[in-house]
């Protein structure tokens, strides 16, 4: 309807103005129904080239609008907008295109099949998932969801360290458990694992267990000086807990990356060498340093340390060199807020090898921290996990659904308080049964009639005459442009958004409306506008990876 509109008004538009490809036609949706279904300013906009007054120029573009049977009246309101009634007759022919397209209505292809690769939750193997992996889980799936229903072809892409500091506290850890030393001894690591779950390893790595994650296969030797086994068994053991965590997430990876291979395949290395030869690097007191502030960075940043040794940022610039090399020319990474420091130095380090890599490559979706509450109150320490609330934890609570909602529904870089007593409530302060029970409704009216639905395809909609089934309609109508708007801003909570709008418009139409009446083609239209609630809902659900039950 937009797009319809809009090209309508650059055709009234083109007697005025010679070139309109530079012209930027800003449809908007007043707040006020009385003012229409869409407002413009292009006559404001074009005030001062063509020096004219706005309400003039707007009674030009009116009077140059081609025919059509859209808009059924036009008005200029104020300085000089335009204000747009589409017809009944348009906003009711939705209902039948969503009865026709069923669960690919909404679906655009702006991507045009080309490849993204969206990185998310990356979560090192020393411990369960915490919520903030759990805010990265949710709102990469989103990311990858919502990408895939604009047409793009995506790989979802888990990367994770199995070296390095934290690992090497890791394996002493299960070491000293293995050994008998608990968490409160003197000959514990200092800067050791002491959640239940260390224990749990220990226990299984003395059994001689055999532990299979999406991407590996380990089985311990049992020896308790075996310190490679207990760090290859204890990485294996937290990699087949994280895939159960994101089993009960519904959140499944097409590749794993370990940051070891980087190293053992000689990437790092490459990568550096490539760096030096590009001439952006220098030595300075015995360091070698990379000229970042040539590429926006506030300093220059330091890859390979004096004592030996490459800092931290250097493996990201080999793994996202090693991502461009398989071709993705675009890249997504779903990340904590504390990676903020290094997207500048990455960028820099992959703009530095000068091999075609675009400025602002890869693009980052950085989510803040979470804040779980119960009764009021900080919940602050899981007992398995001993430091912080898990993930699984959250799951057990309020169940996937709401966990999912909760953490996708609000915007990535704001922080977000999760309220454990809401996301379980069965009452309409919870965002999720608001839409969930929205949709159930539907699904009872419709058992209620025990009619086929496939019969309302062609259904005659004239009947839909009412102020909230004209505003049911307009909200499905709104539907793609969400879609498409969420896909390209990465935002998935402005679907969360949508959904709970939509479920507002539906709950005013049911308390308002009766459906199964004696006039037959009345009822039949009713029943069409439901059925395609219905199925806008359950495609916004699916988007955030949320279940649509028929019964409550």
């Amino acid at each position: 309807m937009k797009q319809t509109i809009t090209e309508l008004i650059l055709q009234a538009v083109k007697p005025l103005v010679e070139d309109t490809s530079s012209l930027n036609v800003i449809l908007e949706r007043p707040k006020v129904a009385d003012h229409g279904d869409f407002a413009t300013n292009i006559a404001m906009q074009l005030a001062k080239p063509l020096k004219q007054n706005p309400r003039a120029i707007a009674q030009q573009i009116i009077e140059g609008l081609p025919a059509n049977n859209v808009i059924c009246k036009v008005e200029i309101a104020g300085a000089g907008f335009i204000n747009f009634f589409v017809s009944a007759d348009s906003k009711q022919a939705v209902v039948q295109q969503i009865l026709q397209q069923g669960s690919s209505f909404g679906q655009n292809q702006s991507g045009q099949a080309q490849n993204v690769q969206v990185e998310f939750v990356s979560a090192n193997p020393t411990g369960p998932l915490h919520v903030g992996h759990g805010r990265g889980a949710a709102v990469g799936d989103c990311l990858c969801r919502l990408l895939d229903a604009n047409g793009w072809t995506v790989t979802r892409e888990f990367y994770y360290n199995d070296a390095g500091a934290q690992i090497d506290n890791l394996t002493k850890s299960v070491l000293a458990r293995v050994q008998g030393i608990a968490p409160e001894d003197a000959g514990f690591p200092e800067d050791g694992y002491r959640g239940d779950y260390i224990l749990d390893i220990a226990q299984a790595f003395l059994a001689k267990a055999t532990v299979t994650a999406d991407d590996m296969q380990v089985t311990a030797s049992g020896e308790v000086t075996d310190t490679e086994s207990i760090r290859k068994f204890a990485v294996a053991y937290l990699r087949h807990e994280q895939d159960l965590d994101l089993q009960a997430f519904q959140i499944k990876f097409d590749v794993f990356s370990l940051e070891s291979a980087l190293y053992s395949e000689g990437k790092v290395d490459h990568t550096v060498s490539a760096l030096i030869a590009s001439g952006h690097t220098y030595e300075q007191e015995g360091a070698l340093w990379l000229r970042t502030t040539d590429f926006g960075d506030d300093k220059d940043r330091v890859m390979r340390k004096k004592e030996g040794g490459y800092t931290y940022f250097v493996p990201d610039v080999a793994y996202h060199r090693e991502k461009w090399g398989r071709g993705f020319t675009r890249v997504i990474n779903e990340q904590g807020a504390d990676h903020h420091s290094t997207i500048t130095r990455v960028r820099a380090g992959l703009q530095a090898l000068d091999v075609g890599i675009p400025q602002g490559w890869p693009e980052y979706v950085l989510h803040q921290m979470v804040t779980v509450m119960r009764g009021g109150e900080e919940v602050k320490l899981s007992k398995r996990a001993g430091s912080y609330v898990t993930l699984r934890d959250l799951i057990e609570e309020v169940g996937c659904d709401a966990t999912r909602y909760f953490l996708a529904a609000r915007s990535p870089d704001s922080q977000l308080v999760f309220d454990i007593d809401l996301a379980r409530a069965q009452t309409n302060d919870n965002p999720v049964y608001y839409i969930q029970y929205a949709h159930a409704r539907i699904c009872s009216v419709l058992n209620q009639w025990g009619g086929d639905v496939t019969s309302l395809a062609g259904a005659e909609m004239s009947p839909l005459q009412s102020a909230t089934e004209a505003a049911l309609m307009q909200a499905l109508g709104q539907y793609p442009e969400v879609v498409s708007n969420a896909c390209e801003a990465l935002a998935p909570h402005m679907i969360a958004n949508y959904l709970k709008e939509l479920a507002s418009a539906l709950h005013s139409y049911y308390n308002d409306t009766k459906f199964l009446v004696d006039e037959p083609q009345l009822k039949l239209a009713r029943l069409a506008l439901i059925t395609a609630t219905r199925t806008v809902l359950r495609n916004g659900l699916t988007l955030l990876g949320v279940s649509a039950p028929e019964k409550m």
